[in-house]
């Protein structure tokens, strides 16, 4: 399938790049190496997001091209859906895009749906930026030193800083393979994880305050509410990374932040280390994701949400 998308990628004119809504660091240095690329081979290109870049995402390189409107779909011949199980993913342009004539899905999630006819699925890979990395060695891209930036801070973002147990020998070579090409790993980490807004850390301050252990400690679980957002100054971007506190605690197998997004609606980030399979769990509430990343939504009280969400993994 890669040889077919290659084939796609060299004879189409006109692209559009796209992600999941409420950006990562994997999607959008997915989809910033890859209209690089297509760029760099004299394409029309636009990466096209519901979203707004987060903060700590807007030193990539060309973030500022991103464009947040979608016009015109029928100039696109070519559409290149990363990082989404599902074409709902990408927000609610989805079934516009869905008219696109070609297709092209590059995703890692173990709950792909395999939604185009044209898809380079591994469930296995790090990323979706390996991914993207393997595409581009097998099409002899010549990746600049700005693709290699994109390239492994989508890896870096999606495996946790090589924790993760997706990291593979693989993954490792292709980091150095990047680095070696000019990426620089102590500026992109500085700007991914070292650039917090004072905002951020009172939020955090909040989330902490609600930490809860359960399951004899074995799940941890924080609660951020809009209250939260609006006391703090703080965006819903802010809450990033912030599922994987309770995964440092000694003992805890499963880690679950609950954010309130609406009037008794909350979306749930689920991590978990070896014994739990999450996109289980997030599955049984129509969810998905991967063995140990996972989310999914649900509306009702706070307390019962994680009443229910502690009894699904006791299942497991």
């Amino acid at each position: 399938m890669i040889s077919d998308i290659a084939k796609a990628i060299n004879e189409g004119q006109n692209f559009l790049i796209t992600a999941h809504v409420r950006l990562d660091g994997d999607a959008l240095g997915s989809e910033l190496a890859m209209y690089l690329m297509l760029k760099a081979m004299g394409k029309k290109v636009v990466v096209y997001n519901q979203d707004r870049t987060p903060e700590r995402y807007q030193f990539l390189p060309a973030a500022h091209n991103i464009s947040h409107n979608l016009n015109n779909i029928e100039q696109y011949d070519t559409c290149i859906v990363l990082d989404c199980s599902d074409i709902t993913r990408v927000g609610d342009e989805a079934e516009n895009i869905r008219k696109i004539k070609k297709l092209i899905n590059i995703d890692h999630h173990v709950s792909n749906n395999g939604f185009s006819a044209l898809k380079m699925l591994d469930a296995k890979a790090s990323s979706t930026g390996e991914l993207v990395f393997r595409l581009m060695r097998e099409m002899r891209v010549k990746m600049s030193r700005d693709i290699c930036t994109n390239l492994y801070a989508a890896i870096i973002t999606d495996t946790g800083s090589f924790r993760y147990s997706s990291t593979t020998k693989e993954t490792f070579l292709a980091a150095g393979f990047l680095v070696g090409e000019g990426a620089s790993p102590q500026r992109i980490a500085e700007n991914i994880y070292e650039s917090d807004s004072p905002a951020r850390l009172k939020l955090m301050a909040k989330a902490l305050s609600t930490l809860s252990l359960d399951l004899e400690s074995k799940v941890g679980s924080m609660v951020v509410t809009q209250k939260d957002l609006m006391d703090t100054g703080a965006a819903w971007e802010h809450t990033e990374g912030f599922v994987d506190i309770p995964r440092t605690v000694m003992g805890i197998e499963v880690s679950v932040l609950y954010t309130e997004r609406g009037d008794n609606h909350y979306k749930l980030s689920l991590r978990s280390k070896a014994k739990v399979n999450v996109e289980k769990v997030a599955k049984k509430f129509g969810g998905g994701g991967h063995i140990h990343a996972s989310s999914c939504w649900i509306r009702g009280d706070i307390e019962t949400i994680k009443s229910q969400v502690t009894e699904a993994v006791r299942g497991f």
